[in-house]
């Protein structure tokens, strides 16, 4: 529940947005182009979402990037998404800094060629001490993977005598995801229309609202974005509990 917020309440703006960036592909065969010109429109689309979020007062963007299924895909493909992302590094991460843009990458590095982890830890490197906002990208990420490297961590500390197995709580668990450091998305948006999560921020998203989309990722604009903000705000937040009427009736009988 966000700082302030009461059980029952329709829903303030979000602080932590998450994003998962769908329909480059369909984008681009929409229009009879190869799936490459999908991914480097919805590249642009990622620099307008995060220029977006920051004006519309969003202190945490987090984006569905590349999952730790997406290595399925076509070599080629594959190629191509890893020279975008080295590209986005290289020419976007001085703006972004110059911004006060934080940049957090999650996901497993331990497998990650070691051109592609230096990439990642540079890009956090050189922006760790800024607080405009924290664009958080989701890299070689998938939820389940998340879960169990933190459950390997958890039993590696208690093999050892870090802590005790009895002890073992959600905060315990927290503390050793990829995303210990930040706040859960209040809001998740899935472009393209589709209507399932694929594996991002299971535990994080516990509580989160969904909106989905029809727009495809290349498409997604501030209008989009703005829409889906406004949905999030019609939204009560309930956490599991009773609306506020309701608790009043309930009290009443």
């Amino acid at each position: 529940m966000s700082a302030g917020q009461r059980q029952g309440e329709h829903a303030a703006s979000p602080t932590h947005v998450a994003i998962i960036m769908d329909g480059n592909g369909r984008w681009a065969q929409m229009r009879g182009l190869p799936r490459q010109e999908g991914h480097r429109r919805g590249l642009e689309s990622l620099r307008r979402a995060v220029k977006n979020a920051g004006e519309l007062g969003i202190e945490i963007l987090t984006l569905y990037s590349f999952s730790t299924e997406n290595w399925r895909r076509p070599h080629a493909e594959v190629s191509f998404l890893m020279g975008l992302l080295k590209h986005f590094v290289e020419k976007d991460l001085a703006e972004l800094n110059a911004s006060g843009v934080r940049v957090r990458i999650i996901g497993g590095r331990d497998d990650l060629a070691p051109e592609l982890r230096g990439l990642v830890e540079h890009a956090e490197t050189v922006t760790r001490d800024n607080t405009k906002m924290t664009l958080v990208v989701a890299f070689n990420y998938g939820s389940r993977d998340e879960i169990v490297r933190a459950a390997r961590r958890l039993a590696a500390d208690a093999a050892a005598g870090r802590i005790d197995a009895a002890a073992i709580d959600e905060t315990a668990f927290v503390a050793r995801l990829d995303t210990h450091d930040l706040p859960d998305p209040e809001l998740v948006i899935r472009t393209s229309g589709e209507t399932r999560i694929s594996n991002f921020l299971l535990w994080q998203a516990a509580y989160a609202e969904f909106v989905f989309t029809p727009v495809l990722w290349p498409d997604f604009d501030r209008a989009a974005l703005e829409e889906a903000l406004a949905e999030y705000a019609r939204r009560e937040r309930r956490f599991g509990g009773l609306s506020e009427p309701a608790n009043r009736k309930a009290g009443a009988a």
